[in-house]
């Protein structure tokens, strides 16, 4: 994490960068900044002397009332306390629990509570609602140009946030398909690997999710192109998007999504069975 200095102490930052274009976010950084402020000046406080109750330095308490800084949860809390809101500011982590993900992530999720259905083929790394938070930012680690600590840490904590569609009641239906590569490559290494496997086999378990695996010795599947990812809704409609088609943009198009459909139906049939998948898993984990 990036980080502030306070009479010579170095703290964690009070908050995140706000992405470049986001303006619906920045509205409510806006609205939030200025509540802060208006609590701040009631209380008797000058911006400094807020920074050094709360543990900040006064540039990154003038940046949050400015909404130019995204608010971590932790320190609305702490603000809470130091200006007596009795909850109402701590209460602003809800106005925030959204912006603080990068705006691309905030529209899938929403796409992602909305589905009844997912279907998604990942060929080249575990796919994000399976991984476990080491994993995560053991791979976010490996991405060039490099991630700052900050940005590793605001990615990985968007990932967990989405995960929470695994536990939707009632639950959507979820079908897996793991290239065996993505499986074996030791990303943060030995240990992590062994815990992320585990995982796969834990979410196998539940009664609503089909983990498969397309072995690599199976030449003849249609996924080489990328990733694939297919959402239907409850309406009959969906949303789709494939790495090596229509540039990689989501689609909504029936064509485009029948075509998409036609070629997860495809790999799903050819990949192991969830049972063999499960038998596979378990012996890749003996291995590591």
């Amino acid at each position: 994490m990036s980080v502030d200095e306070v009479d010579g102490v170095v703290v964690e930052d009070a908050g995140w960068e706000v992405d470049p274009g986001d303006e619906p976010g920045k509205a409510i950084l806006a609205t939030v900044g200025r509540q802060l402020k208006t609590w701040r000046e009631a209380k008797g406080l000058s911006a400094a002397r807020f920074g050094e109750l709360t543990g900040y330095g006064e540039d990154m308490i003038r940046k949050l009332e400015r909404g130019d800084r995204i608010p971590r949860p932790e320190f609305l809390d702490r603000a809470d306390t130091v200006l007596d809101a009795n909850g109402l500011v701590a209460e602003m982590r809800q106005d925030i629990a959204e912006v603080r993900y990068p705006k691309p992530i905030r529209d899938l999720a929403k796409l992602e509570g909305r589905a009844v259905e997912f279907c998604l083929y990942s060929n080249a790394n575990i796919h994000g609602l399976l991984q476990t938070d080491e994993f995560s930012r053991a791979l976010l680690q490996t991405w060039r140009p490099s991630y700052s600590p900050a940005e590793i840490e605001r990615y990985a904590m968007a990932r967990e946030s989405r995960r929470s569609v695994l536990e939707k009641s009632p639950a959507p239906e979820f079908s897996f398909i793991q290239e065996e590569v993505s499986l074996r490559r030791p990303i943060g290494g030995r240990m992590v690997l062994r815990r992320q496997l585990e995982r796969l086999l834990e979410v196998g378990e539940l009664p609503h999710v089909e983990i498969q695996v397309m072995p690599t010795e199976h030449a003849d599947h249609p996924g080489t192109a990328g990733r694939i990812a297919l959402l239907k809704f409850e309406d009959g409609s969906a949303a789709g998007r494939m790495d090596g088609d229509f540039g990689g943009r989501p689609v909504t198009d029936p064509k485009r999504l029948r075509l998409l459909d036609l070629r997860y139906g495809i790999i799903r049939s050819k990949a192991l069975t969830p049972a063999e998948s499960r038998d596979f898993i378990e012996q890749l984990l003996g291995e590591t």
